[in-house]
């Protein structure tokens, strides 16, 4: 193993994935800590459900990922977070960085969210979604980790025992030995992190040469374009044609959505204004015993044999608020994920064998009650989504798995139209 990868949540870890697959590395995901030795690939990705859980949990899990990818043999390790540095107050950026650092006894490493492909791009260490600061952004209203102040430096800083620096643009312009010798610089002054300017993929590619021998980076999924490259040009691995093949699947499609994104509000409208099949899980109505798991599995599987259905969880900012004011937030996500996954569970015991699911928590929701341990990365659909394959009881699985901001608002069709062609 090259690469071991430590994601903090399950969308965030396919989304890196597809980006090493795509500079020709052989990848697979892991679903959690694993019990038993690693399966073999130039990188491995751990999936874990550490964004939004106390920072001593998510210490824990990721310390215990680590030990697994040190012992299968991982020359470096990356610590993924998501494109718009969703993070608290308390972290778990900055803590679970800190242990890393700790434990691999690295003396800097950079923060780099920046994935210019999806419209994430830093400039003088403030991190901009698409043409709006990240505070002006939808995401100042996420209801688990609104992001009020687009200065990373000022975000990071409260989270880490380290000094918090900056690699600003000019000199990530000029290429991995200016980097290179601004890191030494910044590391004589005492700083620790270095948050690094990034607006466009070159900026990525020079950042990447400059830090493939550091012990650690912590990043989103838009360095991991050029470590491929950085590890083939020291002779660490040839870049491989098929990393991307997948074995063909038939089967029924569906998908379920979690995520209450401007995104995938915007994907969910489009589908129904196509005239597909969908049907609403309202947490409120769960709770108070208007909707019943037997009822929601029965009108979804009555839906499925007209074709591919949408089952998604209301994702209008009133009615989340709503669902959140009664049941609190972390019992209203709890709820959704559960009766969600145990929809997606009975699709597939219905014959589905595509399957997207949108939201991080809703997908490790998933995953974990379909029992699915690892994945295969596959074929990006769009940037920083790829079609993966588990198995599910012996059987082929296609798996796509959403970031909820990611995607154009034809995703979920186009997903299922790539998913035909691929098959």
């Amino acid at each position: 193993m090259i690469l071991g990868v430590i994601a903090d949540d399950f969308t965030g870890a396919t989304d890196v994935a597809s980006m090493l697959v795509r500079a020709g590395m052989h990848t697979v995901q892991v679903i959690g800590v694993p019990s038993g030795a690693l399966p073999q690939a130039d990188a491995v990705v751990i999936a874990l459900k550490t964004r939004t859980c106390p920072p001593a949990e998510a210490i824990e899990q990721s310390l215990q990922a680590l030990s697994a990818l040190q012992g299968a043999g991982a020359r470096q390790i990356y610590f993924k977070y998501c494109s718009t540095f969703d993070s608290t107050a308390q972290g778990n950026i900055g803590p679970v960085a800190d242990a890393l650092m700790k434990a691999l006894g690295a003396r800097i490493t950079i923060a780099c969210p920046a994935f210019p492909e999806n419209g994430r791009t830093i400039y003088r260490g403030h991190l901009f979604v698409g043409d709006l600061l990240l505070s002006d952004s939808s995401m100042r209203t996420h209801p688990l980790t609104p992001m009020l102040d687009a200065n990373l430096l000022r975000v990071l800083q409260p989270q880490t025992e380290q000094q918090v620096g900056l690699l600003p643009e000019p000199v990530v312009s000029q290429g991995p030995d200016a980097i290179g010798q601004a890191l030494q610089a910044l590391q004589r002054q005492g700083m620790g992190i270095a948050v690094a300017d990034a607006t466009h993929n070159q900026h990525l590619l020079n950042l990447a040469e400059a830090c493939a021998d550091l012990p650690l980076v912590t990043a989103g999924s838009g360095l991991a374009l050029g470590l491929g490259p950085a590890y083939a040009r020291r002779g660490w691995f040839t870049p491989k044609a098929e990393a991307a093949q997948l074995q063909p699947v038939l089967g029924r499609a569906a998908v379920v959505s979690g995520s209450c994104s401007h995104a995938t509000q915007a994907q969910i409208a489009h589908w129904k204004a196509a005239g597909h099949a969908s049907l609403l899980v309202d947490p409120l109505a769960v709770h108070q015993g208007r909707q019943s798991a037997q009822q929601l599995q029965a009108q979804a599987l009555a839906l499925l044999d007209r074709g591919p259905v949408l089952v998604h969880a209301a994702a209008d900012a009133d009615s989340v608020r709503a669902a959140q004011s009664q049941l609190g937030v972390q019992q209203a996500g709890d709820l959704t994920e559960r009766t969600l996954a145990a929809l997606a569970q009975a699709l597939v015991q219905a014959g589905v064998r595509k399957l997207v699911v949108a939201g991080g928590e809703t997908s490790g929701a998933v995953t974990q009650e379909l029992g699915i341990e690892r994945l295969r990365i596959g074929a990006s659909i769009c940037p920083g989504v790829p079609w993966t394959e588990g198995l599910w009881q012996g059987e082929p699985l296609w798996l796509a798995l959403k970031s909820g901001n990611f995607g154009g608002p034809d995703f979920f069709s186009a997903a299922l139209a790539c998913a035909d062609v691929q098959a």
